[in-house]
């Protein structure tokens, strides 16, 4: 590699990371200040989000150094802004009820993330044949959906368990106007009778002139977040089987997929940047 190669490499690592302290930077900033506002408006819980967003948001690079990967930087941006948008908007500034479709949005950018982390997870398992990909495209892209869906299951058993143990509210609930069972089928047959709720007393209260029907315990949004999340999965799911059959080409998928280093290779460079000083 000649001197102007190596110089414009190093002049574009150093934009990246640029890039990456300063998306990282004011989005802690941002948390930092909700923490400061949490401990005045003495909110200790969200106080603990906070500290907990500035960790993840740390996470990527530390994921990098240990497991000797490169993140793309779009797919890093992507994670930062996610981290933000479910713990610091979500969570604290209760987008989750106020925002229309934010939790939706989520958990469909959530089931696209973790899919891109279970095809990187088998590259990993597989780096002493870094992208040759001996393993089929189909099966790669069958590992990234199953990974990203496996985790969205073990998501909603945690949102289950912390409503029926710490009586929280994460399965958000639904307003239903009619249901149709076989438990009120007048001849005992399993055949669905279409019931719409006109009347729900609770308490003394009536709830369709206050919600309109009955209030789910959460099954609807449980079902919906698994649904989006596998939009999510395949959607990545499809870009990853793309760039495996075609050897890594494509401007898309290589923003998104992180690439496992060579230990050789980066050492290589970190010797030429070394030397790169006393050539001048």
């Amino acid at each position: 590699m000649d001197k102007k190669q190596l110089q414009q490499r190093v002049t574009e690592q150093r934009r990246r990371v640029r890039r990456r302290l300063t998306i990282r930077g004011v989005l802690s900033l941002l948390v930092v200040l909700t923490f400061i506002r949490c401990a005045f408006m003495q909110r200790y819980e969200n106080m603990f989000v906070c500290v907990l967003s500035l960790v993840l948001l740390a996470m990527p690079t530390l994921i990098e150094k240990q497991l000797a990967i490169d993140i793309p930087p779009m797919m890093e941006a992507i994670i930062y802004c996610f981290i933000y948008a479910a713990e610091i908007l979500g969570e604290i500034n209760s987008f989750y009820t106020i925002i229309p479709g934010w939790d939706t949005m989520l958990h469909t950018i959530n089931g696209f993330l973790v899919a891109a982390v279970g095809f990187c997870l088998v590259d990993l398992f597989n780096r002493s044949e870094r992208f040759t990909f001996k393993l089929s495209p189909l099966f790669l892209a069958i590992v990234a959906f199953c990974f990203s869906m496996t985790v969205g299951v073990l998501w909603e058993f945690f949102e289950f368990t912390a409503d029926q143990v710490m009586h929280t509210d994460m399965q958000k609930d639904y307003v239903v106007h009619e249901v149709n069972t076989v438990s009120l089928n007048p001849d005992g047959l399993n055949v669905p009778v279409h019931v719409p709720i006109e009347s729900v007393i609770v308490n003394g209260e009536d709830w369709t002139e206050q919600l309109g029907g009955y209030l789910d315990i959460g099954l609807i949004d449980t079902m919906k977040d698994l649904q989006v999340n596998c939009i999510g999965a395949i959607a990545f799911s499809i870009i990853g089987f793309f760039y495996v059959k075609h050897r890594g080409k494509g401007k898309l998928a290589a923003a998104l997929i992180p690439v496992v280093l060579d230990p050789e290779k980066e050492k290589s460079k970190k010797d030429e940047q070394n030397r790169e000083p006393n050539d001048e």
